[in-house]
C-alpha cells in the first residue's frame, strides 16, 4: 500500500476508537456497561443489530463466495424476517418484563439453574469459537498485504479492539457501530462503482449482469429439487432457506445473548420491537447487495486477466520453491486462457448489443466451457501449492475481494476499504465480547458467588462489578484472540462460522420453545432433552461430514430444536410428576 493509504487506514481507526472511548461515559454499574442504561432508541438498536451480524466475515468473505458459487447465498437469509416477527411478539416482552440481563436468567426462573447453566455455556462455547474466527478474518488481510506472520497480526487486531471494549462496554459498542456502518456502506458503494467502471468502455451495469447470468453467478434462487427430487445436501435453497434459515435466525436473534442484549439496551418494548422488525426489512436486501459485488467482480475478470490465485502472499512464498516451474507453466496456461475468454465475452457482449440470440447462445457454451476450464488450472496451481508447502492454505476464497481492492483501486480508497474490513470486524466482535462478558458475570460468577454476611455500600458493590465485568472483557478478549490462532485452513469464513453455529443454536432455540409454549415441561425433562439433542446434532454433523448421510448444515437447526422438543415431551411423559419443577 502507499504511505497515503495507510493514513487514510490509521486515521480512520483511530478515529474509531476516539469516538468510542468519547461515547463509553455511562453509569459505573452492570446495568450501564452491559445494557446502556437500557436508553437506546430504535434507530441505534437497528443499527447495533446489524453491526453485530455484519462482521468482516460478511465483507470480506461474501463476494468471494459470490464469486465462487453464485448468489445462492443470499437464500440462506430468507427466513430472517419471519424470524423477528415472532422474537418481536413472544420474546421481546418477556425479557423486558422480567427485566432480565442475559436470556438464560429466564430459563432458571421457568425450569431451573442447571438448565440455564447448560444453555448459557452453550451460548459461551458458539459465541467464543465464532467470535476467535471473526478475529482471524480481518488479520489474513494484513498477512496477505504485509506479509506478516498472522499469529502476530491475531494479537495486535484483537488487542487495538479490546480497548474501547473493555472501556466502554454497550454503550461504546452501539455509538461505534453507528460510524463504522456509515463508513461501510459508503465505502461498498466505492468499491462497487470502481469495479463496473473498471469495465471496458461499451459494457454497461446491465451488461456486466447478463455477462455474470451467462456464468451462472445470479442463481438467487434455487429450490433444491432435482430429478431425484429434494437434494437435502445442497446447502442453499429456497427450502433450507426459509425453513432452517427461519430456525437457524429465530435462535440467533431470540436467544444468542449477542443479539439479545443489543435490543434490551432499547428505552422499550416498542423501541426493541422497531429495531427488529427494521432489521428483518433491511438485512436481505443488504446481503443481497454484498453477494452482487461478488458476482460483478467475477464479471470483471472474464473481461480482465485475475490472478490465477489471490492469496498473493502464499503465492509469492511458494514460487520459489521447487514446484516454480510447474507453477509457471500452469500460469502461462492461465493467462492464455484469460485472453481467449475475454475476446468471448466481448463477443458475448456484442450479440447482446444487437440481441443476437443464436450468437448469445454460442457464445455463452464457449463462456461457460472456457470458465470450467480456467477453473481446472486453477485447482491446479492449488494441487502445486499444497505440493511445494503442506500447511498452505489453498482455499483462496477470502481473499479475492480484497485482492481487487488493492490492486485495482486509487490511491486512498485502497486504505479506506481496507479500514472498513477492520470496522466491521470490530463492531461484531466488541458486541460479542461484550455478551461472553455479560453471561459470565450473570449465569455464572454472580449466580454462583458466595455472599457475604455483611455486604457492602451499594455504590461500593456496583463499582466492584463493573470493574469485574471489565476484567471479563479482557479474559474474553485473549481466549478468542487464542482461538483465532488456531483458524487456519478452514476455507469461506461465512460458511465456517455459520456451520459452527449450527451446532448449537438449534438445540438453545428448542430449550427456549419449550420454556416459551409447553407449560407442562419441567426442568429435569428439558434438561436431559437438551443434552441428547446435542449429541444427536453432533452426530448428524459427523455423520455428514464422512459422508455417511447428506444433510446440508441448515437443517442441523431444525434437528436441534425439533430433537430438544421431541425429547422433552417424552422424558416428561415417563417422569413422576414430582418432577414437572
Amino acid at each position: 500500500m502507499s504511505s497515503i493509504d495507510w493514513i487514510v487506514l490509521v486515521l480512520t481507526l483511530a478515529g474509531i476508537v476516539a469516538y468510542g472511548l468519547y461515547k463509553s461515559r455511562t453509569s459505573k454499574n452492570l446495568e450501564g456497561y452491559f445494557l446502556s442504561n437500557r436508553s437506546m432508541p430504535w434507530h441505534l438498536v437497528l443499527l447495533s443489530i446489524m453491526g453485530t451480524q455484519a462482521s468482516a466475515i460478511t465483507f470480506l468473505s461474501a463476494p468471494g463466495q459470490a464469486f465462487t458459487d453464485g448468489m445462492r447465498f443470499v437464500q440462506y437469509y430468507f427466513g430472517l424476517p419471519l424470524a423477528m416477527i415472532v422474537i418481536s411478539i413472544s420474546f421481546v416482552p418477556l425479557f423486558k418484563k422480567l427485566k432480565v440481563f442475559t436470556a438464560y436468567e429466564f430459563l432458571e426462573q421457568r425450569f431451573d439453574v442447571k438448565t440455564r447453566t447448560f444453555t448459557s455455556f452453550l451460548f459461551l462455547l458458539s459465541r467464543g469459537f465464532s467470535t476467535g474466527i471473526s478475529i482471524y478474518a480481518p488479520s489474513i488481510i494484513l498477512s496477505s498485504l504485509l506479509g506478516w506472520d498472522i499469529f502476530w497480526t491475531n494479537i495486535v487486531m484483537g488487542g487495538i479492539l479490546i480497548i474501547y471494549t473493555v472501556s466502554g462496554g454497550a454503550k461504546a459498542v452501539a455509538y461505534t457501530q453507528q460510524l463504522q456502518l456509515f463508513i461501510i456502506f459508503s465505502a461498498m458503494f466505492i468499491a462497487g462503482y470502481f469495479i463496473v467502471h473498471n469495465l471496458p468502455a461499451n459494457v454497461s451495469f446491465t451488461d456486466a449482469l447478463k455477462v455474470s447470468g451467462a456464468s451462472g453467478k445470479l442463481n438467487v434462487i434455487t429450490t433444491g429439487i432435482n430429478e431425484n427430487g429434494f437434494e437435502w445436501k445442497d446447502r442453499y435453497n429456497l427450502i433450507s432457506g426459509l425453513v432452517g434459515g427461519f430456525f437457524l435466525s429465530l435462535s440467533y436473534f431470540g436467544t444468542d445473548q449477542s443479539q439479545v442484549g443489543r435490543y434490551l439496551t432499547a428505552k422499550d418494548n416498542t423501541e426493541s420491537r422497531i429495531g427488529l422488525l427494521m432489521n428483518g426489512l433491511v438485512k436481505v436486501p443488504m446481503q443481497f447487495l454484498i453477494l452482487l459485488l461478488g458476482a460483478l467482480l467475477f464479471t470483471y475478470y472474464q473481461f480482465n486477466t485475475g490472478p490465477v490465485f489471490f492469496n498473493k502472499a502464499v503465492d509469492e512464498k511458494v514460487f520459489t520453491s521447487t514446484y516454480g516451474d510447474s507453477l509457471k507453466q500452469v500460469q502461462e496456461q492461465y493467462n492464455k486462457l484469460s485472453a481467449t475468454q475475454s475476446n468471448t465475452v466481448q463477443h458475448y457482449v456484442d450479440a447482446v448489443h444487437v440481441n443476437n440470440t443464436a450468437a448469445m447462445a454460442l457464445f455463452k457454451d464457449r463462456l461457460q466451457r472456457n470458465n470450467t476450464s480456467i477453473n481446472a488450472l486453477r485447482n491446479q496451481y492449488k494441487t502445486y501449492l499444497q505440493k511445494a508447502d503442506k500447511g498452505t492454505d489453498t482455499n483462496d476464497t477470502n481473499y479475492i475481494f480484497i485482492r481487487f481492492v488493492v490492486d485495482n483501486l486509487p490511491v486512498g480508497l485502497v486504505g479506506l476499504l481496507i479500514a472498513i474490513i477492520f470496522l466491521a470486524s470490530w463492531g461484531s466482535i466488541a458486541a460479542a465480547l461484550n455478551s461472553l462478558a455479560s453471561c459470565t458475570m450473570i449465569d455464572f460468577y454472580l449466580r454462583f458467588k458466595k455472599h457475604h454476611a455483611h455486604p457492602e455500600p451499594q455504590d461500593i458493590a456496583d463499582l466492584k462489578k463493573y470493574n469485574q465485568s471489565k476484567w471479563a472483557t479482557l479474559g474474553w478478549g485473549i481466549f478468542c484472540i487464542i482461538v483465532a490462532e488456531f483458524s487456519t485452513n478452514l476455507g469461506s469464513l461465512i460458511q465456517a462460522v455459520n456451520v459452527f453455529g449450527s451446532l448449537f443454536y438449534g438445540v438453545i432455540l428448542g430449550i427456549f420453545l419449550v420454556g416459551f409454549y409447553i407449560k407442562t415441561i419441567g426442568g429435569n425433562a428439558v434438561f436431559w432433552g437438551a443434552l441428547l439433542g446435542e449429541a444427536l446434532v453432533i452426530l448428524l454433523f459427523v455423520l455428514d461430514n464422512n459422508g455417511t448421510i447428506g444433510l446440508g448444515f441448515l437443517w442441523l437447526n431444525v434437528a436441534g430444536a425439533v430433537a430438544v422438543v421431541t425429547l422433552s415431551l417424552l422424558i416428561q411423559a415417563i417422569l413422576p410428576k414430582r418432577a414437572l419443577h
